[in-house]
């Protein structure tokens, strides 16, 4: 039996591997890779996975496991952060594509039960897809990117409680008893776990800290404790994984319990998404050939427009309600996890999951092309998006400048702004600040600093500024595509002015240097050389390097 279930792991990860190898030079994610190895490792293929009670074992955990690392990025703080822009735009979402979606359901001829679950399905977005990719662009500190993730936050919230209702409804509908009884229950019970976690946690966590080892034992402990609790009450295992996790946000150590869990997780994760690429049911798939085509394009292209109407409305431009929209343009992990349980307490056949599993495979595919080149897209479609941004002026504009005309002119302020702006200082020069992270932009407005919040791959910012007066242009964006747009502009109208880029690679410096960069910085060279010149100058001489250690402290002190 061992050597059997070693085996078949083994099949299971090569073939995961050689198909994520494949979609990786597709610049898919690795997810969609998941979920087509389990097709072709299920029933209809070769079926090594199917109905396999030890892999399905493997795949619970890992749906423990990932609910429980989506917990701990649950940080209440963060949850205050995003404000009520994400509040709002994640209600409308909901509403508006639940509502969209039940009704094509139900014209396509589904029944009330199945139509319900997955219009419910098509509500919710990729947390581990959007985090994912925004963190791989750097936009996660945008402005757009800080709602999309604000939203996610918002809708895992939602799913607690659809989780919680589903698997209160396995002996059929009574509200009465749901809303007195069940409900009540797990109010109690969560609010319960969640005193536990304020006030009993933090010390266990901080005895059990000094030991990376008990840290992760004791957090995984936890986790199946909590899931155990929340299935002895009658309610799904989900609910519990994503409260230990919850719980445990609040907590300093929650990076490290992450980063312990990280590894593991991705383990057992694989296998969930094998497992539930093999329960696709292709014998009955044709007869959901339309509704799999005509819901991924409102997934697709509906989530984005109820996005951008909604952020119309609340005031913001354009640009970064479309930069939303098209994050959120993908049915997510949550919606599988919700469909499977509907089918585990008998209210919707097994090939509903089958459909609902296309249907993610074909808006992961689709939105992950949308965030990876949504600013490229945006260019070619922003004159036909006018409809989507009030005239006047705009919730996201942050913009404090008095003046119109600056000599230089830095975007992004992030690293390095701090001793750009001391020496700009000194040279008694005006000067501007661009900024895409809203709270740099207006801290820097409290210090009196000319500033605006925007995107240097925007074009309307870029026509908004005067580049024939500029004399210098200081970019510390890393992007290559950015900056060669930015070249053109300045190059075309100025040919005087010094313009200071940053890059990672030598080959994107030359790039730059050939298309009128004035110089590159390199930041990993630059550190090299700076740490060479140190060790010529001191030698082996200790005090002359904490010398250099107390003016390095008192520097990032003052950042």
């Amino acid at each position: 039996m061992e050597q059997t279930i070693f085996f078949e792991l083994s099949i299971i990860l090569a073939m995961t591997f050689a198909v994520s190898v494949l979609l990786g030079y597709l610049k898919q994610p690795i997810i969609i890779g998941y979920l087509i190895s389990g097709v072709l490792l299920g029933a209809f293929f070769v079926n090594i996975v199917g109905d396999n009670q030890a892999i399905a074992a493997f795949a619970q955990i890992g749906v423990a496991l990932l609910l429980f690392v989506v917990g701990l990025h649950l940080n209440p703080k963060l949850i205050k952060a995003v404000g009520k822009v994400s509040v709002i735009t994640g209600l409308g979402q909901i509403l508006f594509t639940f509502g969209i979606a039940y009704l094509i359901c139900m014209f396509l001829g589904f029944d009330f039960v199945t139509s319900f679950y997955v219009a419910i399905a098509m509500t919710f977005s990729s947390t581990i897809l959007i985090m994912k990719l925004l963190s791989d662009k750097g936009d996660i500190e945008t402005l757009y990117g800080r709602i999309s993730v604000g939203l996610m936050i918002f809708q895992d919230l939602v799913a607690i409680i659809v989780l919680m209702v589903i698997s209160s409804m396995a002996n059929g509908f009574d509200f009465q008893s749901i809303m007195f009884g069940t409900v009540s229950q797990g109010v109690l019970l969560t609010v319960l776990v969640v005193l536990a976690g304020v006030y009993v946690l933090p010390r266990i966590i901080k005895k059990v800290a000094v030991s990376q080892e008990l840290l992760m034992l004791f957090s995984l402990a936890w986790a199946f404790a909590v899931s155990s609790v929340y299935i002895l009450a009658g309610f799904s295992m989900e609910i519990g994984a994503l409260l230990a996790g919850f719980t445990l946000s609040i907590s300093p150590f929650r990076y490290e319990i992450s980063s312990k869990m990280k590894i593991l997780r991705d383990f057992f994760i694989i296998i969930f998404f094998v497992f539930l690429g093999s329960q696709m049911v292709f014998e009955s798939l044709e007869k959901y050939v339309i509704p799999v085509v005509v819901l991924s394009l409102f997934v697709l292209i509906g989530n984005p427009l109820i996005m951008m109407t909604i952020m119309r409305f609340m005031g913001y431009k354009k640009r970064n309600g479309f930069l939303a929209g098209t994050a959120i343009a993908q049915i997510s992990e949550f919606s599988l996890i919700v469909v499977a349980l509907g089918v585990s307490v008998g209210h919707i056949e097994r090939d509903v999951l089958g459909f609902v599993t296309m249907i993610a495979l074909l808006t992961m595919a689709g939105s992950s092309y949308f965030i990876i080149y949504n600013k490229k897209i945006y260019v070619r479609l922003a004159k036909f998006l006018s409809i989507f941004e009030k005239k006047g002026k705009k919730v996201d504009d942050h913009q404090y400048s008095a003046n119109e005309e600056f000599d230089i002119i830095l975007l992004g302020y992030n690293n390095i702004g701090l001793h750009l702006l001391e020496s700009f200082g000194k040279m008694k020069k005006k000067y501007l600040v661009i900024d895409y992270d809203p709270e740099i932009v207006t801290e820097l407005a409290r210090k009196g600093v000319d500033c605006r919040y925007g995107d240097a791959s925007d074009s309307e910012i870029l026509d908004d500024m005067n580049w024939p007066k500029v004399k210098m242009v200081v970019s510390t964006i890393k992007d290559l595509d950015t900056n060669v747009l930015l070249l053109h502009r300045i190059r075309a109208v100025n040919s005087a002015a010094v313009v200071i880029m940053v890059s990672q690679d030598g080959e994107q410096a030359m790039s730059l240097y050939e298309r009128g960069a004035s110089y590159v910085l390199m930041p990993n060279i630059l550190g090299g050389y700076h740490t060479s010149v140190l060790i010529e100058e001191y030698g082996f001489d200790l005090d002359k390097f904490l010398a250099e250690k107390a003016r390095h402290v008192r520097m990032l002190k003052k950042r």
